[in-house]
């Protein structure tokens, strides 16, 4: 156990110091964006806000905890301030791209790189916020008032991820009325886009940064997006995206069959699947039975997972460029690395406020999607770096009746425990208790994965007899 203390000890230490040292690099990159030094001092306060331990990220609680007399400062910050919003993404952008990029080298993990796209939305009152509408929100689960941002994630397969773009979709309606535009701040060149065509505009600006993944990802909505398609393909950038199961494609011969049709028709024998894992989460292995479909294009394929319980279908439409590797596995693997988005977005929101801000102006919104991805990169690359070195837990069970292991050891530091040692900075806390919920947290988590994991492998079993 003392061993145990000393480590975590060490992970405070090493952990905060990175963090301090990552969010000053950003916060020097992102000076020249900012016509005056004003409000990139008060950007500078706004990102340490965010990964603060404050519990709700508004402009009153974000100025009393940077020790400003009124809100004042952290509005003008948002709404009127002079700086360059789309520099400032692309210096985040280029800021996590590198550091995962590192991160990757130091351990030695060549592994794939992908852009999942997906969006994401935040409820509100009124019908005075830019793009607000009652929509489909995700969060809510439902048709709710609120706005959706399409997003884009890098992740970096076996070394971290993060968010690196964001478009607001803003209704046609609200374009098309000049009031309406006038109130919401609607910049006057603002065209109606759908999600797929602002999954383009994202993916062409990482491009002009110089980003290029090994596939980019998304589900439906953008695996049905015909325009989004044909612009990865013109681009020669392979993707594995999402598609409904009506969708049409050509096999052999001309033939066209919808997703569903195909897999009934063609993929009747059961030697045409395959079990494969599509990639370890926090609870193990993934395994789904997996097969795939040549279409009339010889590089385009129909990637099909179904699960192995409810034998529910997934299917992908996949495309890879000439003299780019095709395999089935490299597919898997990009189908399976989508995930991470989701988890960008979960933290974002809890971890740094996405969604409680309260801001209306598009500009607004805009500018604190840009200031939380900065504080999500500075927490995801300090965690991608400190992965190995961090990272003390007994080895995976192997069997469903092994015995627990007598010390679980800790998980590698997360990005809500960076940010929990950013936050312990600024409060009058003995340093014992940091390193006490610091062990206790990881030890905890620790334990819990190892038997998550070996339910998973009895399950696992389980579903192998009925099979």
């Amino acid at each position: 156990m003392t061993s145990t203390r000393s480590e975590a000890a060490a992970a405070v230490s090493i952990g905060a110091g990175l963090a301090l040292r990552k969010r000053d690099e950003l916060l020097a990159l992102l000076r020249p964006c900012f016509a005056r030094t004003q409000p990139w001092l008060q950007a500078g306060k706004y990102v340490s806000a965010l990964a603060s331990d404050l519990p709700r990220v508004n402009g009153w609680s974000i100025a009393r905890r940077g020790g400003d007399r009124t809100p004042d400062r952290t509005q003008r910050l948002l709404n009127h301030a002079s700086w360059d919003t789309s520099a400032a993404v692309s210096v985040v952008r280029r800021f996590a791209v590198q550091g995962l990029a590192e991160a990757a080298r130091r351990g030695r993990r060549g592994g794939l790189v992908i852009g999942a796209i997906d969006e994401t939305g935040q409820e509100k009152a009124g019908q005075a916020t830019a793009g607000v509408k009652r929509q489909y929100l995700g969060c809510a689960g439902k048709v709710a008032n609120g706005i959706n941002t399409v997003h884009l994630a890098y992740v970096r397969e076996g070394a971290g991820h993060a968010l690196i773009g964001a478009r607001q979709w803003v209704p046609r309606e609200h374009i098309a009325d000049p009031v309406k535009s006038l109130l919401m701040g609607l910049p006057l060149d603002l065209e109606f886009r759908s999600k797929g065509q602002l999954a383009i505009d994202i993916s062409t600006d990482a491009a002009a940064d110089g980003i290029r993944p090994d596939f980019y990802c998304g589900d439906e909505v953008y695996g049905n997006c015909t325009g989004l398609r044909e612009h990865f393909e013109a681009e020669r950038q392979a993707y594995v995206l999402r598609v409904p199961s009506n969708f049409m494609i050509t096999v052999a011969a001309g033939t066209k069959l919808s997703c569903a049709e195909a897999a009934r028709v063609l993929l009747k024998h059961p030697r045409s699947w395959e079990t494969r894992s599509a990639g370890s989460g926090s609870k193990g292995q993934r395994w789904y039975a997996w097969a795939w479909l040549a279409t009339a294009s010889p590089r385009h394929h129909l990637l099909i997972r179904r699960h192995l319980r409810t034998g529910e279908l997934a299917f992908h439409y996949c495309f890879v460029p000439e003299g780019q590797l095709l395999t089935k596995a490299r597919l898997i693997r990009a189908a399976g690395l989508r995930w991470p988005v989701e988890e960008d977005f979960a933290f974002s929101k809890d971890c740094f406020g996405l969604d409680q801000c309260q801001a209306r102006l598009y500009t607004a919104i805009a500018r604190h999607a840009v200031l939380v991805m900065a504080a999500l990169a500075i927490c995801a690359i300090t965690t991608a770096l400190l992965r190995d070195r961090t990272d003390t837990q007994a080895p995976p069970p192997v069997r469903p009746d092994q015995p627990p292991p007598p010390e679980p050891g800790m998980i590698p530091l997360t990005i809500p425990e960076i940010k929990r040692l950013l936050a312990a900075l600024t409060r009058p806390l003995p340093r014992w208790v940091i390193i006490h919920w610091d062990t206790w947290t990881r030890r905890h988590q620790a334990r819990s994965r190892w038997f998550h994991k070996r339910a998973r492998l009895a399950r696992d079993a389980e579903i192998a007899l009925l099979s």
